[in-house]
């Protein structure tokens, strides 16, 4: 009776499971591909030695992708490179045995229990099956190891979590330094690209990287102003209403979140009380 019990549920449990995850494959530009599992992204670089692949994401998308390579025309993951650590990027990876792992020198030992072959500092370039990858640490803010990769002749920059095109930073910046993020996005500025694949959301270009700079500016400075002149934070949650974003993704769901962690910045940093 377990038995059958248990085969009811094996046959019936896994078809859901399987449908609740969306995955495809979809073209960049050139050879560079996104490949997109529900709301998170992995970049995809198709060269003579198999697919250079930014992010795991977790080990049900790695599988996923081992299957499903041939429709770029690939068999193998040969370089797996984590732009940083956090779990819902960085899970995963021994999907992929075989591959070079690539990750920041501050990144930890292992990651989801995958260990680095080969550690990068600041600015690593390195040349794969025909393409530059260039890899480049951004520094402390939303994480203390975050990687901005850059492919060329393609010139696209997989940028996870600073910002994405027209999408308004996750809840509330939890466990980040904002101070620091603000630097990340600086740092991203200066990098020399045209095509923006972000971690989460649509495709864009370089100035969509500007235009989320200035979204930042333009929350700290009303809710400092807020602050400053003695309005709580449900108070700033109902009035600073960032009309100039209605338009982004996720404003309804994190406009009011965004006002949270900015304001707990500016206290915590001594910038209001």
């Amino acid at each position: 009776m377990r038995l059958l019990i248990g085969l009811f549920l094996v046959i019936f449990a896994a078809p859901a499971f399987a449908q609740d995850v969306t995955r495809t494959i979809e073209p960049v530009t050139g050879d560079v591909y996104l490949m997109r599992n529900d709301f998170h992204n992995s970049l995809l670089v198709a060269t003579s030695e198999g697919v250079v692949r930014i992010d795991p994401i977790n080990a049900e998308a790695g599988m996923w992708l081992n299957a499903n390579l041939g429709e770029i025309g690939q068999e193998k993951v040969s370089h797996l490179i984590y732009s940083h650590s956090h779990g819902d990027h960085g899970s995963g990876g021994g999907a992929h045995e075989g591959a070079v792992v690539i990750a920041h020198e501050d990144a930890p030992d292992a990651i989801d229990g995958v260990t680095p072959d080969l550690r990068v500092g600041d600015a690593h370039s390195m040349t794969v099956g025909g393409k530059t990858i260039e890899i480049t640490n951004l520094g402390a803010g939303h994480d203390n190891h975050m990687l901005v990769t850059i492919v060329r002749p393609e010139n696209v920059a997989f940028i996870v979590d600073v910002a994405a095109p027209k999408r308004l930073p996750f809840r509330d910046f939890a466990g980040s330094d904002i101070g620091g993020w603000f630097k990340q996005i600086e740092a991203a500025q200066a990098l020399d690209f045209e095509v923006f694949a972000p971690g989460h959301g649509a495709i864009g270009n370089k100035s969509d990287l500007d235009d989320a700079h200035t979204y930042m500016v333009d929350l700290q400075a009303a809710v400092l102003d807020g602050l400053k002149a003695g309005k709580s934070v449900e108070q700033l949650k109902s009035e600073v209403t960032m009309d100039a974003y209605k338009d982004w993704g996720q404003y309804d769901a994190w406009r009011g979140e965004n006002i949270e962690g900015m304001a707990r910045y500016l206290k915590t940093s001594g910038q209001a009380e």
